[in-house]
């Protein structure tokens, strides 16, 4: 392989505001597009090699043999594209981003990349350029990197598995993306310079993304790997809500807390801890095998090696925190701590309480745009 651009790279990354920016106030002006919810990939192609690397410029290629089909079939023949790589799903409102199924797709058998890559194929939506042909685009502004970009892949088909991100420098048409988008199960708007060029590893662009509110159950907690006999440290609260039937059901997980937070938290939660047979969760052996999609930390590739044992704490605190949006039934990311809801009845803390977007079809977004 050899391109103007070689791996290993390190994208360029976003930092987060908290509304709509206001193009007028950066310059040479922002163009905006949707946030997805993937892993992000970068694509290198020269010729018939190809190299998909992730975000820590760790290899992706072996794990999506389809994806590396779809670069060879659909992209140029000596590119480097900034992008992401996620899986969908088909239901009754049309299709969705489903980042779960995503995960599962990392997997050391071969066997099983293999059988997954044909049921729950994943494709590449790409939004920023970094070579083409013997070019280096990563000094040139965004606006001729999405030009060239835009040229590059006009040929690519309406179904994939290979798509082109749409824009706009609107922030009205920005506005409108971020309130229906999500029902896709994308995760928010990225604003980006129009002037500025691709910076390696820079937090240069400016992502939106999407915060609630949940009034939900103190279940349980882990201790911080830094905790010892002598001075005990939270690691993480454990958080459910009831569903309908009033079953107590896990739902997430907060955490950074600072250390004189985390000594105090186990001193004031300590009279809560109860033996796990008490449990709403039951005999915790017993229960983790009839549930294993409801096992708080859920033992996984991703969390290889680290002790997801748990302290079950009676359920008679409620909290509030904050968080983006829902993968599922539970929180996608880490929920941060607000505070204390001594006023909330744990019983009352259910599902119905959090906001469920609309549903849209993702399909509607990977369409390509038509030309101006």
């Amino acid at each position: 392989m050899d391109l103007p651009v070689m791996p290993p790279v390190r994208p360029m990354l976003a930092k987060s505001v908290s509304g709509i920016p206001d193009p007028a106030k950066h310059g040479g002006g922002l163009s905006f597009e949707p946030k997805w919810d993937g892993f992000r990939c970068l694509v290198f192609r020269d010729g018939d090699e190809v190299e998909l690397a992730s975000r820590n410029t760790k290899p992706l290629t072996r794990y999506f043999p389809e994806v590396v089909a779809a670069v060879l079939e659909q992209l140029p023949e000596r590119c480097v594209l900034d992008g992401e790589i996620f899986v969908a799903s088909t239901g009754e409102e049309g299709s969705r981003l489903e980042f779960e199924v995503l995960q599962e797709r990392i997997h050391p058998a071969g066997s099983r990349v293999r059988m997954l890559a044909e049921t729950t194929p994943a494709g590449f939506v790409a939004f920023d350029l970094l070579a083409l042909g013997d070019t280096s685009y990563v000094d040139r502004p965004f606006s001729e990197r999405r030009a060239a970009l835009v040229e590059a892949l006009a040929g690519l088909l309406d179904d994939g598995p290979c798509h082109l991100t749409r824009t706009t420098t609107d922030p009205v048409v920005a506005q409108e993306w971020f309130g229906t988008f999500e029902g896709a199960g994308l995760d928010g708007v990225v604003a980006k310079p129009l002037d500025a060029p691709y910076t390696e590893n820079g937090r240069t662009m400016l992502k939106i993304k999407h915060e609630r509110t949940a009034d939900v159950v103190l279940a349980g907690l882990r201790e911080h790997k830094t905790s010892t006999p002598e001075r005990p440290l939270l690691g993480s609260l454990l958080l459910g809500l009831y569903d309908d039937e009033g079953s107590l059901q896990h739902i997430g997980v907060s955490a950074s807390f600072t250390e004189v937070r985390r000594a105090a938290l186990m001193e004031e939660l300590a009279p809560l801890v109860c033996d796990v047979s008490e449990h709403p969760w039951g005999a915790w052996r017993e229960w983790a095998i009839a549930n294993p999609d409801r096992v708080p930390g859920t033992q996984s590739r991703w969390s290889a090696g680290k002790d997801l044992s748990f302290t079950p704490l009676r359920p008679e605190r409620v909290l509030e925190v904050k968080y983006d949006h829902m993968e599922g039934r539970r929180f996608r990311h880490t929920a941060h701590f607000k505070r204390w809801r001594p006023d909330r009845d744990p019983t009352s803390c259910g599902y119905d309480q959090l906001d469920e977007p609309a549903g849209y079809d993702l399909s509607e977004i990977l369409r390509p745009e038509e030309a101006p």
